[in-house]
């Protein structure tokens, strides 16, 4: 018959996994509890100590009851040789005369007579007489059993000295453990050797009992312990628990619950001491609350209020714009410097609105199906031309197949249009790189430029409110200082992220990864931060140069630096129209250069 090992075979194989899988479930038990760690320490603890107790016991015992066995074993052989010395008087030196002297000796050891001492407790004895006058046992005279006695205690025994023995012998087949006690008994002719052998099988039977008794008494003593200071502990680790189930809940937004306090101990100390934390927070949380609102209705108020008059400058501005050619050159400058400065303002309020309405909760996402190309294409449309006015390029690397994700494509676009417009701004002439990449959850886009880049630490501050990296530096976007801010509250209406990476010299690099259905949560993104691709190299014929001019110095030519100075605005001739350039998006195939 064919066995079938299948059943087997799987089992050796996920037998790994599965030890695996509880070992990982007992080290987090174990990581997590306070009181499992507090009882198993204890018990292993506690098993120790009652390991070392009950052999110190054990061997106090069992070396107790042998000494009083030897004690009483040596009482005994030196009556049992004055009554054997009686019995030997006159013997003489023949082998038949010594042997049955010898019974006869027995008989009076063995038959409850003068043999035995009073008050003794050494118990039951085998006795053995024997006639060693050669170290030939062929001619040793000897009762049964006289081959059990070890030699060194016969060598003792010889010498006249009474000595014992623990050995162990056969006896019908079965181990015996003895004690064995030798004198020699002095006669007329010659002396014999007298040895009372003790079996310890009751202290054997005593140390088993006292052993059981240990070991019983000690589990019992353990589990005793596990369960008080199971007791115990769980009356330390419930107040704990239920404060961090408050404190959980408080985390949360539960600003009302608190902890219970129950008597005057040092945990309903720590519940006061905990309620009172709660109510300063919640009192701080409230007042920060109510700023904030203030603070954002401000914002929003002031940005309404100053729709209005900005919109009776703007029409004054453009009125003085439209006819900035008959004012002088001067003057003309002003009002185009107005008209840039009101662009810039009206920015700045809408960028206002937007970061109040977001503030405030109050933007709802309109997501729909769009192809996300066409966004990335928008979006780099209308960077297009500060981009040409900076002789920078940009290069977009879009999938070759549409891209549809659930998205609120006006705010995706603006997204993308900001992180455009800073790449722009610091990308220090080289090209900047766009990259679409998606999974089947997510979708990522990400802006890479190659300019000055982020000193370590800035990555995280890129998204902090009018904060700029470099103060002092020109811009060539006059962004307001809320481009990033407004982005990354776009991306988590999305449910995304926007991040950020740069180094000092090697540029900085922007990822916004957004869910391809709204509701999936996000768990990695499709492009690495930042991607793994090599830095361009910048044409040595577009590289700026600045002039240069060589003065002779004391008969020696030095070369001087000539210094950029703005140049002034030069009035066109009415008959001279001014050219109109219209930028269009490259078609040029994937990766497209802008």
């Amino acid at each position: 018959m064919r066995v079938d090992t299948r059943p087997v075979a799987r089992w050796v194989q996920e037998a790994p996994a599965l030890v695996r899988e509880r070992w990982q479930r007992a080290s987090e038990l174990w990581r997590r509890s306070l009181q499992l760690r507090v009882v198993v320490s204890t018990l292993a603890l506690s098993s120790a100590v009652v390991f070392v107790l009950g052999m110190v016991l054990q061997s106090q015992i069992t070396d107790q009851m042998l000494s009083s066995k030897t004690q009483a074993a040596t009482a005994q052989i030196k009556a049992s040789v004055k009554a054997v010395q009686h019995q030997l008087v006159g013997v003489s030196a023949g082998p038949d005369s010594l042997s049955t002297r010898f019974n006869a000796a027995l008989n009076s050891l063995t038959s409850g007579g003068s043999g035995n001492v009073d008050g003794s407790s050494a118990g039951a004895f085998e006795p053995i007489l024997a006639d060693a006058r050669t170290t030939d046992t062929t001619n040793v005279t000897s009762t049964t059993h006289y081959g059990d006695i070890p030699d060194d205690l016969k060598r003792f025994v010889l010498n006249d000295e009474i000595a014992s023995r623990i050995h162990t012998v056969t006896r019908d087949g079965v181990p015996t453990t003895m004690l064995m006690v030798g004198a020699q008994v002095p006669s007329a002719s010659h002396p014999v050797q007298l040895y009372l052998l003790f079996p310890l099988t009751p202290e054997q039977h005593t140390t088993e009992v006292v052993q059981n008794t240990l070991i019983v008494g000690g589990i019992a003593l353990l589990l005793l312990l596990a369960g008080i200071t199971n007791l115990v502990t769980r009356q330390v680790v419930r107040p704990v628990r239920q404060a961090a189930e408050v404190a959980e809940r408080f985390a949360d937004g539960k600003l009302d619950d608190r902890m219970p306090v129950v008597g005057e101990d040092d945990v309903a100390r720590l519940a006061e001491s905990y309620n009172e934390m709660a109510e300063s927070i919640q009192a701080q949380i409230r007042q920060l609350e109510e700023f904030g609102l203030l603070q954002r209705r401000f914002t929003s108020d002031v940005s309404h209020e100053l729709r209005t008059p900005l919109t009776t400058v703007r029409m004054a501005a453009d009125v003085l714009h439209a006819s900035r050619e008959q004012f002088p050159a001067g003057l003309a400058r002003s009002t185009e410097l107005l008209v840039d400065e009101l662009d810039r303002f009206e920015a700045l309020l809408g960028d206002l609105l937007e970061i109040s309405r977001l503030d405030a909760g109050v933007d709802e996402l309109t997501a729909d199906l769009v192809d996300v190309r066409g966004v990335v294409e928008r979006a780099v449309a209308a960077v297009g031309p500060v981009a040409d006015s900076s002789g920078i390029t940009v290069e977009t690397y879009l999938p070759d197949v549409e891209v549809p994700a659930e998205i609120d494509a006006r705010r995706v676009e603006r997204v993308l249009r900001n992180l455009l417009n800073n790449a722009v701004d610091h990308g220090e002439g080289l090209p900047v790189r766009v990259r679409v990449a998606a999974d089947e959850n997510a979708v990522a886009i990400v802006v890479r430029d190659f300019g000055v880049g982020l000193r370590e630490g800035e990555a995280e501050l890129v998204f902090n409110r009018f904060w700029r990296a470099d103060p002092s530096r020109n811009r060539r976007t006059g962004g307001t200082g809320l481009g990033l801010a407004i982005s990354v509250e776009d991306a988590r209406l999305h449910g995304g992220w926007l991040e950020a990476w740069g180094e000092l010299g090697e540029g900085a690099c922007f990822r916004l990864t957004l869910p391809r259905r709204q509701g999936d949560e996000l768990t990695d993104s499709p492009l690495g931060l930042p991607p793994d691709e090599e830095r361009p190299v910048r044409d040595i014929e577009e590289t700026e140069v600045s002039p240069l001019v060589v003065a002779e110095v004391d008969g020696e030519a030095e070369v001087e630096e000539i210094a950029w100075q703005p140049a002034e605005s030069v009035e066109l001739d009415e008959a001279t129209p001014e050219p109109a350039i219209a930028w269009q998006p490259a078609s040029a195939p994937r990766p497209t250069t802008v």
